[in-house]
C-alpha cells in the first residue's frame, strides 16, 4: 500500500530558534536572513505546501546566510492557509486550485525588487522544494532576473511546450522513492 504523500512528520525542527527576521515587502511577509559578511549574492527560498513560516524553511533560509548569501522565503501563498499534516489528501486539488505554483511571478518581482534595492544584490538565484520547485521551474522558464535556479522534489513544468526553454541554469533534483514524481518521468 502506497503511504499518504503529506503523512509527513513536521515535528523535528518545531522548536528550532531561527536566525533572521520577519519582514513586510509591499502586500508580502517575508523571512530574512543576512549572512555576517556583505554580499551582493541573493537566494530566494520557495517554500512548499507547509508555508513561509514553516520552522524546516527558515532553517534552510539560515543555512543559506550560513553559507554567505542574503537569503530570504516570501509568503508565497499571500497570507492564505497552508497546507498542513492534518488535512486530508482527497481536499488537496481543490487546495492547489488556490495555491498554484504557476501564479508567482508578481511575489517573485516584487522580492527581486527589494532584494536589489535594499538589500544591494546583484546576482540572484532561487531554490524551492516540492510545491516550490515547480515554481522554481516555471520562474526560470519566465524571469531572466534569476541567475541559477534548484528544484528539488518539484513537480516538473508538463502542461507546456516551453518546458525545456530555461533562461539560465536550473538544476532538478528528484528523490528514487518520490511518491508523486515517479522515477520514469525523471
Amino acid at each position: 500500500q502506497m503511504a499518504d504523500p503529506f503523512l509527513y512528520d513536521t515535528g523535528d525542527r518545531s522548536h528550532y530558534g531561527c536566525l533572521g527576521q520577519e519582514v513586510q515587502i509591499e502586500y508580502l511577509k517575508a523571512y530574512i536572513c543576512r549572512p555576517s559578511v556583505f554580499t551582493d549574492k541573493a537566494v530566494i527560498v520557495a517554500h512548499d505546501v507547509f508555508g513561509w513560516r514553516f520552522p524546516d524553511i527558515r532553517y534552510i533560509v539560515d543555512l543559506m546566510a550560513s553559507h554567505g548569501y542574503i537569503a530570504i522565503c516570501p509568503d508565497f501563498f499571500k497570507g492564505t492557509k497552508p497546507w498542513t499534516s492534518t488535512d486530508h489528501w482527497a481536499d488537496f486539488s481543490d487546495w492547489m486550485k488556490n495555491h498554484d505554483p504557476m501564479k508567482v511571478d508578481k511575489e517573485a518581482d516584487v522580492v527581486l525588487k527589494y532584494l536589489k534595492e535594499q538589500c544591494g544584490a546583484k546576482k540572484i538565484g532561487i531554490v524551492g522544494f516540492s510545491w516550490g520547485g515547480m515554481a522554481v521551474h516555471h520562474l526560470m522558464l519566465k524571469n531572466p532576473q534569476l541567475t541559477a535556479g534548484v528544484s528539488l522534489y518539484g513537480r516538473i513544468v508538463r502542461d507546456s511546450e516551453e518546458r525545456y526553454n530555461l533562461l539560465n541554469p536550473t538544476f532538478f533534483i528528484f528523490g528514487e522513492k518520490d511518491h508523486t514524481i515517479s522515477l520514469d518521468q525523471v
